[in-house]
């Protein structure tokens, strides 16, 4: 009796505690039919108190641009610029949002809810969707390669574009047309996921011609992969414009709850945070609505982490449809550019869709990493910041700077990393991979099910291009469902590691450990398992794989188990159901600490 009233006590107390509320004022929105921008604009601007509740009547509600607010805005993995902004939570000490069930439809260019500084972030059921998709799509009737050409017939209920002077214009809002078709991809018209080998592609045809039939064909001598007769075509635009602003730009902020929260379609990402803090997305979706033509949901990532720190969960989630990962947690790297004195170094931000990025604050501490070794090596606090412009960036240290720092070597923050928890998601048919990540603090992925255009689960610390920190330490990936992985046209595996980090560093040098693999199961038709570069510690144990005939393998001379520059590998009690004969194979360095055994239905 004593143990059923304590738990009868917690279950209560874990509802109130659920349904806090930090506001002090509390604002109602009505529903009406009417463009509710200058509604919810004046409702913030207006508010009275720094602790604020918006509570929406449960409706439909259409969002506007014309009286949006307008501000420069630095989106780190999107396109800088002057953005149109509904929500825009700025200073607030905290600002929740309660959308009892209501749908809010967007139109046009529009970053829909930015949050800067705000201690406390709560958002509750909504549904987020836009009038017209950002994108282009037509299924694909005929195709003549020898000719260079293939005809789409275009969906137009729905869609808005319009051919001009031999080229396809979209989507035509609010005087906005991308300049080419740009990044496109082939889809199953059936399940909507991307095409069983099916690459990515830039198209920018140099005709297009309407068809008696009203069908139109492309001439495009530069297409490499021409998509399937059958599948649907669809084209994001082109990559200087199409990542506008993800759905939820949260940055600088803390204890963050989304939980209910469905996102049809975005300019970009789903959910961003940069510089952010103990954070929770649980319960939401990023998937096309359902009996929607469409093919594709947001722009980008489902969900994206940047310097962020404290503890990241994502829990009983759904994330389908989205035109890149399902969520890529990392920190950044900058290059060092010149070492002013004995305390100050100037660095630079190399990647274009960084630029602006808060790299570090006062009181941080910083990892320095020096070629050509890409492990972690000196630390130091920072003093001061300067920020020169967009690029360039001068910190002033503490301590003296190490004596053989030069130009070229690289900085990463260690205060800003997280440690992250993915649990009980669904995650599939969509571009890229299921989950991308990189930070050294502990990583849980299990109880997911995953299914992937390219490799499901990717460690890619990168020291150049996207500069995206850092080499993980700890992970477990555990209990998780793989079916049908890797199905996109490029070589890929379930579990890829693959530091990608430029000719500078020596590409012998272990980069990241402490990987577990254990007690999943995975259902594939192609060979490659784990693809393992550069790894220091990598059990891979309890696994179930079986080989599936829903394709046929695009890379039959791959191995399951690949393994390059690694140490401590231990490969065991793993059962396997097919006729894979390239089970395992390992360079000298991985041979010498290797360990295969007890694993059963393998062939030699």
């Amino acid at each position: 009796m004593k143990n059923i009233k304590q738990l009868i006590f917690l279950v209560i107390f874990g509802l109130l505690l659920s349904n806090t509320t930090y506001a002090s004022e509390i604002i109602h929105i009505k529903n009406t039919e009417d463009d509710m921008t200058t509604t919810v604009r004046d409702a913030i601007a207006n508010a009275k108190e720094k602790d604020i509740k918006l509570v929406f009547e449960k409706g439909s509600y259409t969002f506007l641009t014309d009286y949006a607010i307008g501000k420069y805005l630095h989106i780190t993995n999107h396109g800088n610029g002057f953005k149109k902004i509904i929500f825009n939570f700025e200073g607030f000490n905290s600002v929740e949002i309660e959308g009892n069930g209501s749908e809010f439809i967007f139109s046009g260019q529009t970053a829909p809810f930015v949050f800067e500084g705000c201690k406390t972030i709560k958002v509750n059921g909504i549904t987020l969707d836009w009038s017209i998709p950002f994108s282009f799509q037509g299924d694909v009737i005929a195709v003549n390669a020898e000719e260079h050409y293939y005809d789409l017939k275009p969906y137009t209920e729905g869609f808005s574009w319009e051919l001009t002077k031999g080229q396809i214009e979209f989507p035509g809002i609010n005087d906005f047309n991308f300049s080419s078709l740009g990044s496109s991809l082939s889809h199953n018209k059936a399940t909507k996921a991307v095409d069983y080998g099916a690459f990515d592609m830039s198209l920018n045809p140099s005709y297009v011609e309407k068809l008696a039939n009203g069908n139109l064909r492309f001439h495009d001598k530069g297409i490499k992969h021409f998509p399937r007769i059958g599948t649907v075509l669809q084209s994001k635009g082109d990559k200087n414009n199409n990542r506008y602003a993800p759905a939820f730009l949260v940055r600088n902020s803390s204890n963050i709850i989304f939980d209910k929260v469905v996102i049809h379609h975005a300019l970009g990402m789903g959910f961003l945070f940069e510089r952010s803090e103990d954070i929770k997305i649980q319960n939401c979706g990023i998937y096309i609505k359902e009996g929607s033509n469409r093919v594709i949901s947001i722009i980008a990532d489902a969900t994206h982490f940047a310097n962020c720190k404290g503890d990241i969960l994502i829990e009983n989630c759904r994330f389908e449809g989205m035109y890149d990962d399902g969520t890529n947690v990392h920190g950044t790297y900058v290059e060092v550019d010149k070492v002013l004195n004995n305390n100050t170094v100037r660095v630079a931000l190399r990647h274009d869709q960084q630029l602006g990025f808060e790299f570090a604050g006062i009181g941080d501490e910083v990892w320095f990493i020096k070629s050509p070794n890409p492990q972690r090596a000196e630390e130091n606090t920072v003093s001061s910041v300067k920020a020169i412009n967009d690029i360039y960036t001068e910190i002033t240290f503490e301590n003296e700077l190490i004596s053989d720092l030069k130009p070229g070597d690289i900085l990463e923050n260690k205060t800003w990393n997280p440690t992250f928890t993915m649990r009980g998601n669904t995650i599939r048919d969509h571009r890229a991979r299921n989950i991308i990540i990189k930070t050294p603090k502990k990583i849980i992925i299990e109880d997911n099910d995953l299914s992937s255009m390219m490799s499901s689960i990717m460690l890619r610390g990168e020291t150049f291009y996207w500069y995206e920190s850092g080499n993980v330490e700890e992970v477990i990936i555990r209990n998780n469902r793989f079916v049908h992985c890797a199905y996109g046209g490029a070589e890929h595996a379930v579990l890829k590691v693959s530091p990608r980090l430029g000719n500078a560093f020596d590409d012998s040098i272990t980069y990241d450990r402490n990987i577990q693999f254990i007690n999943n199961s995975i259902e594939t038709f192609d060979n490659r398992i784990i693809w393992a570069d550069r790894v220091d510690g990598l059990l891979i144990k309890n696994n179930t794989i079986k080989q599936t005939t829903t394709e046929k393998p695009q890379y039959p001379d791959a191995s399951m188990f690949d393994l390059i520059n690694c140490k401590d590998v231990e490969i065991t009690n793993n059962t396997y159901e097919g006729n894979c004969e390239n089970v395992l194979k390992a360079d000298d360095v991985s041979k010498k600490t290797l360990v295969f055994k007890k694993n059963k239905g393998f062939k030699k």
